[in-house]
């Protein structure tokens, strides 16, 4: 093994690639790499967290770091206490939308940002040459419990939204918190913010008993009813560690994650009078017709969130985000937020004073369709390399995986950083071209796995 850390830290089944042993050898890395100080710790969930929290403390703690233990909470409200509290870093206990057998370990640098890809081959470089520091008894790191992070975290969001705007609009928001983290954080700041709440799945659980943790619309459906059945404005589900959000409009509709970055990107392009907005290669077409629409531009990265915070830090973008419901304002952090997303909505959806359905009405509507291949790690450059020259005579753009444009439409094919399989996403603008062109991309990529593989 060669690298720790994928598209979004180090993840792995519990008891197999996950185990205390190496949340024990990455928390002396990671404490190694921050050269002592103070680190805040915090975790989602999952059953696996509070054994692997404490591993990574330890290995924290023998190399002299101090420990702030923030408890359970969403990862952007840990991101942000590390942002704003006299700490080095941070580290975060989840797989955040994995399955219940996975968990997760990320590095988060002293701006509350994941850490770069520098940063993480620095401590991978610790890690694998098992060039620990130890320090002695006497200075051994102390671990202080924080009781405050959620509240200061929920405090944030409501200083940077029009509160009294959307409580005089009395939205009634439906919130399927999927037994994550979000319990402790999202049906609190709704009440706050003056709307009728009515809750599914917000008691923290980490076997995920009312759906598993990724908010896909197949684990959508009772949210769905609800929305329909209750007369709601909005329906809103959270992923397992909360720094994702989608949505359901008021007639029970299932709202494609792109359609609402694009809805999102349109508002605060416009409130800024224009500016950057940042996004990777795998969104769709209409974000882009949305930005420009409103006066501003688009920068596109490689897929995953730390790549497209960390562009939007370094050109001052005014918004950023992903179709997965990752979105990113970076005036309150530059990391997906979740709760943040709903929160602007909701001033969005107060500010016009209509209905979701009616906004959405102004989005271009493509059709994207996804699937998958199984490929082994080992493999996947070589992948790469022959999808590349297969495509030689075409338009093609290769800032992550291979994208290749077809008339009306695009296909991207792009090895997962967390999983042993290439992810294929066409675009086209009518459902049959996508489909289509997704089949004949996954015929393609089919063919050259197993050349590669024989």
């Amino acid at each position: 093994m060669t690298r720790l850390f994928g598209t979004n830290g180090i993840r792995g089944v519990v008891g197999q690639e996950m185990t205390a042993s190496l949340a024990l050898d990455v928390g002396k890395a990671v404490g190694t790499f921050f050269q002592g100080g103070r680190v805040a710790v915090g975790n989602d969930t999952r059953t696996s967290s509070p054994m692997l929290k404490a591993a990574v403390i330890s290995g924290l703690t023998s190399g002299g770091c101090g420990v702030e233990d923030v408890g359970v909470a969403p990862s952007p409200s840990i991101q942000y206490y590390v942002k704003t509290h006299d700490v080095v870093g941070g580290v975060i206990i989840t797989a955040s939308h994995n399955p219940r057998e996975y968990n997760g370990i990320k590095a988060v640098d002293e701006r509350g940002m994941e850490a770069s890809r520098e940063e993480e081959e620095g401590i991978e470089s610790i890690y694998f040459r098992e060039a620990f520091s130890q320090v002695p008894w006497n200075s051994v790191g102390r671990v202080v419990n924080i009781e405050d992070c959620n509240e200061s975290y929920m405090g944030a969001i409501l200083s940077r939204v029009d509160v009294e705007l959307i409580r005089e609009a009395r939205l009634k928001v439906v919130l399927d918190c999927g037994n994550g983290a979000s319990c402790l954080t999202s049906p609190y700041l709704l009440r706050r913010l003056g709307c009728r709440v009515a809750t599914l799945n917000a008691q923290p659980d980490g076997t995920f008993p009312g759906h598993p943790p990724e908010p896909k619309e197949e684990h959508m459906r009772e949210l769905m009813e609800m929305v329909a059945d209750t007369d709601a404005d909005l329906g809103a589900i959270h992923d397992g560690d909360a720094d994702r959000v989608m949505f359901v409009d008021e007639k029970g509709r299932y709202v494609l994650g792109d359609r609402s970055l694009a809805l999102v990107a349109r508002y605060v392009v416009r409130r800024n009078g224009g500016g950057t907005v940042v996004t990777p290669v795998s969104s769709s077409s209409c974000v882009e017709d949305m930005v420009k629409a409103s006066g501003g531009r688009v920068i596109y990265t490689r897929v995953g969130a730390p790549v497209v915070a960390r562009t939007m830090f370094e050109v001052g973008a005014v918004f950023g985000g992903e179709e997965n419901g990752g979105l990113i304002f970076p005036e309150h952090q530059h990391c997906r937020d979740g709760a943040m997303g709903l929160s602007v909505l909701l001033e969005l959806m107060a500010a016009e004073e209509t209905s979701l359905s009616d906004l959405l009405t102004g989005i271009p509507t493509y059709h994207l369709v996804k699937s998958s291949l199984p490929c082994s790690a080992d493999f996947k450059e070589m992948v790469m390399e022959a999808l590349a020259t297969r495509f030689r005579e075409r338009r093609v753009e290769t800032i992550d995986g291979v994208k290749v444009f077809h008339k009306g439409g695009w296909v991207l094919m792009r090895p997962s950083g967390t999983e042993a399989i290439f992810r294929v996403f066409s675009e086209g603008s009518t459902l049959e071209e996508a489909e289509r062109l997704n089949r004949e991309a996954v015929s393609i990529l089919r063919e050259v796995i197993e050349d590669q593989e024989a």
